[in-house]
């Protein structure tokens, strides 16, 4: 255990990946000779300073029992709900049975295989003492632009201060769970978990991470996580 204060990884995983135009959920496709889910997995598992792992799950899904999950430390499973923010709050309940109100929780996406051990040392080392928490982003470098009727360009909207939020996005067990609650209660649309904080009044704090902290959303991105992940041996 990673001493008073633990960390658990939080993994949504009921989604069933329309984009991917496959009959199988995104999250186990393959990816060399794993699952995208395993390659997932793998990550927080093999972290010394993760204490276990909540997968939020279909609860028809019939692959999830075939997969090889690691025995190194708990890999805890949570009822999915329908949209990703109602699988994170179920797992999130399911930790208040296992772990303390001051714990840190890290929401990460099943389809995201291949966040590198720096970023998630650099993301638990920086908001060790933060008292709010934070996610992994990386700023906007390309041209945006607002789209506008038939599909022309309303204006280039200025990138300054804007980043592409990633996961992990950590935030204690006491700060999120309520902040999510409240959002969903109130049905309000929430993508990602600094969005419930946020609502909350709080201010969660942007650590860079890593570009190719990919996705995996369209069929060719299974090409490029490949050979990010060949590139990480």
């Amino acid at each position: 255990m990673s001493g008073a204060v633990a960390h658990w990884a939080v993994i949504p995983a009921a989604g069933v990946g329309q984009r991917m135009r496959s009959h199988v959920p995104k999250q186990y496709l393959r990816l060399g000779d794993r699952t995208v889910i395993e390659h997932t997995l793998a990550r927080f598992t093999d972290h010394p300073g993760i204490d276990g792992v909540v997968v939020a799950i279909d609860v028809h899904d019939r692959v999830w029992p075939s997969l090889r999950v690691p025995a190194s430390k708990p890999v805890i499973t949570a009822t999915g709900g329908r949209e990703r923010c109602q699988s994170v709050l179920n797992a999130l309940q399911r930790l208040t049975t296992t772990a303390q109100a001051r714990d840190w929780v890290l929401v990460h996406d099943a389809v995201r295989p291949c966040l590198m051990r720096d970023d998630l040392d650099r993301l638990i080392a920086e908001l060790a003492e933060d008292p709010i928490g934070g996610i992994l982003a990386a700023p906007v470098r390309d041209t945006l632009k607002r789209r506008g009727a038939e599909g022309r360009i309303d204006e280039t909207v200025d990138r300054t201060g804007l980043w592409h939020a990633l996961t992990p996005q950590m935030f204690r067990l006491e700060v999120l769970h309520p902040a999510l609650q409240k959002a969903i209660a109130d049905c309000i649309p929430i993508t990602d978990e600094a969005a419930a904080v946020e609502r909350a009044g709080l201010r969660p704090r942007l650590i860079e991470g890593r570009g190719d902290n990919i996705k995996i959303t369209h069929p060719e991105d299974l090409k490029l996580a490949a050979h990010i992940l060949a590139s990480q041996v």
